[in-house]
């Protein structure tokens, strides 16, 4: 009797694998033929204008039997959510891709950087990375839950969001201040993270699970105003230019979290001999310090995720060459640990600095809320790591991002959110290009993307 339940058990799960399967390849020239639809419709921001991509996204799924709502602040920056119902036995799932992109300087693209022009299986267009594989994914997943007719435990949501590239008002601020019950969620999965790969095959998958947290910190230098023909002690330059050295130059303090450690714990295990002495070397007290001073010096993306970083980025001050000015000012961008103490912070920033002529001012509000990370123990993070496996039989390392998505105002409601992009390689470096003249992504980078999503979605679905 125990024999026959087994055998029952494998045919439904054999049963269950075989409806689920997808034929890739078939579904190619649709993925394509949306992907670039959507990269054709300019929604640089500013001004954004996402309601002519949320518009193109509605017609998609009307066309495929899905309902969709859209949502707006701005009537010229809409937010589209579509669900496709679950049994209701456990919480939703949220997909989120943002329709809105960074501008472009289209004198140094060498094509039409809304032309989604296709060379060799290359896709060039301002989106390709950063995020319009995402809201694809959406889309995709939705189309094939409903043609498959696929019922979860679980209802799949996507939001197709407005406004992510820096004005976070007229899309995931506005949706879960006026319409939480519409995106309300157990898991979501947005951008962040990576399928790396080294040697032309994936070497290990990044799921961001935390992320830094934004805060510009500005410095104004005041001092009196003179000839510049006349040496001037309380030179409000001079003072500037060493407040900015000071501050850029500060070693602030290493500290390892759960999610830091992990990730080292982890990419140990799977890095040559050298690499992973010094990734161990950084979990051991005695040796830290040493292994911290060269990762500021060779590897920058460690040096940051061990810390709150201090990058002075822009400096205004003077007008005329012969004039000494009475002030100015310089920007720090500070990106905070999720645990770091922003009060105590600011004052040893003060401290170090050590010039009563500068200010040194916080900002006013955050940008993104501050919220803990997302726990590596869950279903979702489970099923990461076994569709990894399956797929690529490579390991998964939870990840702290140095920059900042969408993510975090979903952490801050409680949502238990990840983040997962398409395959980088070296020669792309750690964010793939986005933001970059001649953004692009490769048609089997995308696929494996939509892929990789679908397949962690029936796992914990």
């Amino acid at each position: 009797m125990r024999l026959l339940a087994c055998c029952l058990l494998m045919t439904a799960a054999a049963s269950a694998q075989d409806r689920q399967a997808v034929d890739w390849r078939k579904l190619e020239p649709e993925i394509l033929s949306t992907f670039t639809t959507l990269l054709k419709i300019d929604t640089s921001n500013p001004p954004g204008r996402e309601t002519l991509a949320a518009n193109a996204i509605q017609a998609i799924l009307d066309r495929g039997g899905i309902q969709s709502r859209l949502f707006a602040f701005d009537p010229e920056r809409a937010n589209l959510v579509a669900r496709i119902k679950g049994t209701g036995k456990k919480r939703p799932i949220l997909i989120m891709g943002h329709t809105d992109v960074v501008g472009v300087q289209r004198e140094k693209w060498t094509v039409d950087p809304f032309g989604a022009v296709n060379k060799d299986g290359v896709i060039y267009a301002r989106g390709a990375r950063d995020d319009k594989p995402h809201v694809v994914a959406g889309i995709m997943i939705l189309l094939l839950l409903k043609r498959m007719n696929i019922q979860l435990d679980r209802d799949v949501i996507f939001l197709a969001e407005a406004g992510e590239e820096g004005t976070s008002t007229f899309g995931i601020d506005y949706m879960v201040k006026e319409h939480w019950p519409e995106i309300e969620a157990e898991y979501a999965i947005a951008e962040g993270g990576s399928i790396v790969e080294e040697n032309g095959k994936p070497h290990h998958i990044l799921i961001s699970n935390t992320e830094k947290s934004p805060q510009r910190i500005r410095l104004v230098a005041h001092g009196p105003a003179g000839h510049g023909s006349r040496p001037e002690i309380a030179n409000a330059v001079v003072h500037l230019a060493q407040a900015v050295e000071r501050a850029g130059n500060w070693q602030t303090p290493m500290r390892l979290g759960d999610t830091t450690r992990a990730y080292f714990e982890r990419l140990a295990a799977i890095s040559p001999p050298q690499s992973a002495a010094r990734y161990r070397d950084i979990l051991n007290p005695a040796r830290a310090a040493e292994t911290d001073r060269y990762f500021r010096r060779n590897e920058p993306g460690h040096y940051s995720i061990l810390r709150t970083s201090v990058v002075p980025t822009i400096v205004n001050i003077g007008f005329r060459s012969n004039v000494i000015p009475s002030e100015g000012e310089a920007m720090l961008d500070v990106r905070a640990l999720p645990d770091e103490d922003m009060t105590k912070f600011v004052a040893e920033l003060r401290r170090v600095i050590d010039d009563p002529s500068i200010e040194v001012i916080p900002p006013k509000t955050n940008a993104r809320p501050v919220a803990p990370p997302s726990r590596i123990d869950t279903d979702l993070f489970r099923a990461f790591e076994k569709t990894g496996d399956r797929m690529f039989h490579v390991p998964v390392l939870p990840n702290m991002m140095t920059g900042a998505t969408d993510n975090a105002q979903l952490r801050a409601k409680g949502v238990q959110a990840y983040g997962i992009d398409p395959i980088v390689t070296p020669e792309e470096g750690p964010l793939g290009g986005a933001h970059t003249d001649d953004e692009h992504i490769s048609v089997r980078s995308l696929m494996a993307l939509i892929e990789y999503l679908w397949n962690a979605l029936m796992e914990v679905g």
